[in-house]
């Protein structure tokens, strides 16, 4: 099944946080894999739980911590924390979660965040918007975009990565709460992927844009905690990656109006070991593209396009919390998944994070506090 989105398109902190020369990166370790060899090479540790990374026109990478920082490595140097970030709620699996850029952040210094937020002693997902200032110090005319309708005092399933269209509306996730049902409840933001223009306001192709069947910013209902969404720049294909419970995380291609099954329909079991919902398949919700069972709790998803790693061309990359690894799934011409190879199990920790560098190496964050750089070993830059 292949989907199209038609037309869319504390200085304090410094000192715990140390760089890898680029003179020794010939001593980082390599890795064989099955079509490439590779060598990983730190490029900052010491960051306080990591969650999201983005590069930068200028070649710098700006993080997200979970516990509310923002800061930027650049040139083997950690920025202070960037002020005007707004306070995110740090509660459970919650806090400061993804940034994004806008897709003309070279002009105009847009970038997007989702957080975990506090109202009166319950959380929930919000989406906010700001301007970097040009020497990268401050955000400023910070805006909230989105915030979830129904708070709870739980702490898990905020979601919540962001992708941005070509036309510069956003696609978010946010899981079920840790409340299942509420996944299959039209009138609740939980269990959706959600879409919005950069403003706020409704894009015209949303299904329920009118409010009448449902909310009016979501895209697919069925979702348990989607933590990873991205927008294939090839094809436009929207894809998120989803958190099961005892087996069942998935691999989706959201389309809009579309029922993804939670808790309904799933692969997996409840933590205790009890069935949910009616099986694996019933008529009106969706299948995944591909599923685990066992979970290894995915935490991002990316598509590899770039020029460091032409054998990989077009596959996924998925990274995980369980198992500690870097999964790539390999697509034939039609997109389907074919095959999965596991890198790096147990080598890093758990794996938080994933993105496709513009020269084609690929970046991985970890909770242990790493920057990660995979590059082809004959193919050093």
């Amino acid at each position: 099944m292949k989907t199209m989105l038609e037309n869319l398109f504390t200085s304090a902190g410094l000192a715990v946080i140390l760089f890898a020369s680029p003179s020794l990166a010939a001593d980082e370790p390599q890795y064989s894999t099955e079509k490439v060899s590779v060598q990983v090479e730190t490029l900052a540790s010491g960051l306080d739980n990591p969650w999201s990374v983005e590069v930068m026109p200028d070649g710098g990478f700006i993080i997200t911590e979970l516990g509310g920082t923002l800061r930027i490595i650049r040139d083997g140097k950690a920025s202070a924390p960037i002020r005007g970030v707004p306070k995110s709620a740090r509660q459970g699996q919650g806090g400061l979660l993804d940034v994004a850029l806008d897709p003309d952040f070279a002009a105009n210094r847009t970038i997007f965040l989702s957080m975990a937020v506090a109202d009166g002693g319950r959380y929930g997902t919000a989406i906010v918007r700001g301007v970097l200032s040009k020497d990268a110090k401050d955000l400023t005319g910070v805006k909230e975009l989105f915030r979830m309708n129904k708070f709870t005092g739980k702490g898990q399933h905020f979601g919540s990565r962001i992708a941005i269209a070509s036309d510069g509306s956003l696609f978010f996730g946010i899981g079920d709460r840790g409340e299942r049902d509420r996944a299959q409840d039209m009138r609740d933001h939980a269990g959706s992927i959600l879409h919005i223009n950069p403003d706020g306001s409704i894009p015209a192709d949303n299904p329920y844009k009118d409010g009448k069947a449902g909310l009016p910013e979501v895209w697919s209902k069925g979702h348990r905690n989607p933590q990873g969404i991205v927008i294939d720049p090839k094809d436009h294909q929207l894809l998120t990656v989803e958190h099961g419970a005892r087996g069942g995380d998935e691999v989706n291609a959201p389309q809009p109006g579309k029922n993804y099954g939670w808790p309904v329909i799933t692969y997996g079991k409840d933590y205790s070991g009890a069935e949910i919902g009616v099986g694996q398949a019933a008529e009106g919700y969706e299948q995944p593209l591909y599923y685990w069972d066992p979970s290894i709790a995915p935490g991002a998803i990316d598509v590899y396009h770039g020029a460091m790693f032409p054998q990989w061309e077009g596959d996924l990359l998925v990274s995980a919390l369980k198992y500690q690894l870097l999964a790539r799934l390999e697509r034939d011409e039609s997109g389907s998944i074919i095959s999965e190879e596991r890198l790096f199990e147990g080598e890093f920790g758990r794996i938080r994070d994933v993105k496709v560098a513009p020269d084609g190496a690929v970046l991985m964050v970890t909770d242990d506090g790493a920057l990660l750089r995979v590059s082809a070993v004959d193919k050093k830059s």
